[in-house]
């Protein structure tokens, strides 16, 4: 850097997300939102621009973004993409303009932390560890402008360049930043079944699952993240108007989901800058509209196992950027329509429950339409979710802790103690144990254990039915064990007393 009024080359140096921006030697930085960072890049010279990078949630990325500012103080402009339908739906972009047009105030985030909480209807946080006259002297030091297409985006970003060059608005500043180091128990490595009534049940589960067990690897990107391999989650009572809790600990509200289900039921044209939509990849990407096709093919043979869905195109392995969500299966078993959807990378904290809700929708949208064109009025079944990498980044980390503390104990404590494995009656017949194994339906009696030690009758029971639910495995064990103790005290023995 050289003094002001001369040519100068000024060079940006992130502190956070260093490996997902593109970096140039202007002042002007550029937010594109959920647009590609090179839809803007490729149409500027480095010398016109300072940096480029993409935004995509308020609550976890307009922190750190600012902290990104701070460091680099030669940035005197800053140009905000806000163009998108999914800008529109996460409003990191606005809430990023609300924090230049309307400061912050100190309050409580979402999850009880003290912090700067953006001015704006849509929640944005950042770190209270941040002097607040360092973010007031940034909001007044910086040109901000809002535009609404790539090509704005670009003329304006040009004609910053072309202005005088500006001091930088003060020293490069770096503020303490709180990290949450998990603490890992021992756990399965691959496959794993979680279920719950609701969506949102069964996120704070699995939010709970990968937070215990789950391995903690670097991203390849920046950062690291936990990560469970091959998680199976199992909803089965999603209402049809979709439950969300009060208050809602939920990432995503109503108005949201409201338009992403969108993005995963209807076409889009192409747009410069935007990779694709889920509905896009289903509707019209190969040439079919594979949610049609599915419908007609169940209409047309309602026990197929074919209907299936493909989102993976074979030229994303040379394009990069491909789907997360890559294949859906429609099955219709005892007049019930299941979906099975598998997802490739799953971030489980921030994205899940609208991808889970969003093909509950489309499962919902499926079972109606057939409905209306055929004889077959079907039961929605389950939902299932197969996440071969479900993780949560080092960035929600200390927010999935606080909703376990919050959540976990309230829905573990309202678990339904049905096994679809069966019951089992325990009675003592003179010396030995007996124990009836019933159906979990109609109880009807379908084998019969006998002996006289408590641990080799628990072994065979789950050798035999080896998907009996653990914590039913732990009162067998408990049970069994009590009745042995009878046998010897002479006492009469009695299941649960």
């Amino acid at each position: 850097m050289t003094v002001a009024g001369k040519a100068t080359k000024f060079e940006y140096k992130a502190l956070h997300k260093p490996n997902q921006l593109n970096y140039g030697s202007g002042q002007t930085a550029v937010i594109t939102g959920w647009t590609v960072k090179q839809a803007i890049a490729k149409h500027l010279q480095p010398q016109e621009y300072a940096v480029i990078g993409q935004l995509y949630s308020p609550t976890r990325g307009i922190n750190l973004l600012i902290r990104n500012l701070l460091f680099n103080p030669h940035v005197r402009f800053l140009v905000v993409l806000n163009a998108s339908k999914e800008d529109k739906n996460a409003g990191a972009c606005e809430c990023l303009l609300d924090f230049f047009r309307n400061g912050v105030e100190e309050s409580l985030s979402d999850i009880g932390r003290r912090a700067w909480v953006i001015r704006s209807p849509i929640p944005g946080y950042i770190d209270i560890e941040i002097d607040i006259n360092t973010l007031e002297k940034l909001r007044y030091s910086v040109e901000y402008k809002e535009v609404k297409s790539i090509a704005e985006a670009v003329n304006l970003a040009k004609s910053y360049a072309q202005r005088e060059i500006l001091e930088p608005w003060g020293l490069r500043l770096e503020f303490p930043m709180s990290t949450v180091e998990p603490t890992v128990l021992p756990g399965t490595r691959y496959g794993h079944r979680i279920e719950g009534k609701t969506i949102a049940e069964t996120w704070v589960k699995i939010i709970h699952r990968i937070k215990t067990t789950g391995t903690i690897r670097p991203t390849g990107y920046d950062g690291q993240w936990q990560e469970l391999i091959d998680l199976m989650a199992i909803i089965t009572d999603e209402p049809a108007d979709f439950y969300f809790p009060e208050p809602n600990y939920l990432p995503i509200d109503r108005p949201f989901l409201e338009e992403y289900v969108s993005q995963i039921l209807d076409d889009a044209p192409y747009r410069e800058g935007l990779k694709y939509t889920y509905g896009q990849r289903l509707r019209s990407w190969f040439g079919r509209d594979q949610i049609g096709q599915v419908i007609q093919k169940l209409i047309g043979e309602i026990d197929a196992a074919s209907a299936v869905m493909n989102l993976w195109d074979v030229k994303d392995h040379e394009k990069g950027g491909s789907p997360c969500l890559n294949h859906i299966w429609l099955r219709v078993v005892d007049n019930e329509l299941s979906l099975t959807a598998t997802l490739r990378s799953n971030d489980m904290f921030a994205a899940w429950p609208a991808n889970a809700m969003g093909l509950r929708a489309l499962q919902r949208h499926i079972r109606d339409e057939i409905a209306k064109r055929s004889k077959y009025e079907l039961k929605m079944g389950p939902l299932i979710t197969i996440s071969q990498s479900a993780h949560i980044y080092d960035d929600t980390w200390d927010n999935a802790e606080r909703l376990i503390a919050n959540q976990y104990a309230a829905i573990f404590n309202q678990r339904s103690y049905y096994d679809p494995s069966g019951n089992f009656l325990i009675e003592v017949d003179g010396k030995e144990i007996v124990i009836s194994h019933t159906t979990a339906g109609s109880g009807e009696v379908i084998k019969s254990y006998r002996g006289k030690n408590p641990l080799n009758l628990l072994r065979e029971i789950c050798a035999t039915s080896p998907a009996i639910q653990p914590e039913h495995t732990g009162y067998l064990g408990i049970e069994l064990q009590k009745a042995s103790n009878c046998i010897k005290s002479c006492q009469l023995y009695i299941q649960d007393q």
